[in-house]
Parts: structure tokens; C-alpha cells; sequence
């Protein structure tokens, strides 16, 4: 059964990367993608009980993730939040989990524990 995942990036080489590669290593099926806050702050409400994966980049077109994270955050309790960026400190990554995050990656170092969480979140 595939990973149903909702993607929140605006670079389009990451997501041209990203999106292959979670459909090969952790069996995913990304549902759609959102450039920025307010699209994917849509996307959500009128998608709630759709997605198991939501995916979150910090930096977007318009808006940003953490505004993302407040957007999802009466989500079901089965459902995981990601987030996955280039700029991830201690500071940054503890306001993610006080906003829902149930984990924080940085895209340039922590890829491979990005992709096992993904399979394997019951290891984080």
C-alpha cells in the first residue's frame, strides 16, 4: 500500500528529485505538491483525511512552513509531519515540533534518516 504524500516545496529541482525517489525507497504516492503557505494551507482543509505524509520546506514562494505547520495541526494522530529543509538549527527545529512537526530534517546532511523515517517512522 502506497505512502499516500503531500509535498510543500517551491524549488522545482528538489521536487523533481525528491519525488522519484520517495516513490522508489519508501513506496510513497505523492498526491500533489504546494509552492506555497497558502496553497498548501488550502490543500489541506479540503484534503484532511486524504494524506498520511505531509513533507514541509521552511522556505516557500509565499509564506513559509512553519505557517504550513499551524495549518495541520488538528491532523489525526496517524498522520506524520516532515519537515525537510536547507536551513534546519536547534533553534529552528525546536520551533517545528512545538508547532506539530513530529520530525525535522536537513535536506543536505540527513537525507538517508529522512528516507528511513519515512519507511519507518516507530525508529526516530
Amino acid at each position: 500500500m502506497a505512502l499516500l504524500t503531500y509535498l510543500v516545496e517551491d524549488n522545482r529541482t528538489i521536487r523533481d528529485n525528491l519525488i522519484p525517489a520517495l516513490e522508489d525507497l519508501v513506496g510513497a504516492r505523492v498526491l500533489g505538491i504546494a509552492e506555497s503557505e497558502t496553497e498548501a494551507a488550502a490543500w489541506l482543509a479540503a484534503h484532511a483525511d486524504e494524506w498520511q505524509l505531509l513533507i514541509v520546506d521552511l522556505f516557500l514562494r509565499e509564506g513559509s512552513g512553519l505557517g504550513v505547520l499551524r495549518a495541520c495541526q488538528d491532523r489525526r494522530a496517524s498522520q506524520r509531519v516532515v519537515v525537510l529543509s536547507n536551513f534546519v538549527s536547534a533553534d529552528i527545529r525546536a520551533r517545528c515540533m512545538a508547532l506539530g512537526a513530529d520530525a525535522v530534517f536537513d535536506k543536505s546532511r540527513d537525507l538517508e534518516t529522512f528516507f528511513d523515517y519515512c519507511t519507518h517512522p516507530d525508529r526516530a
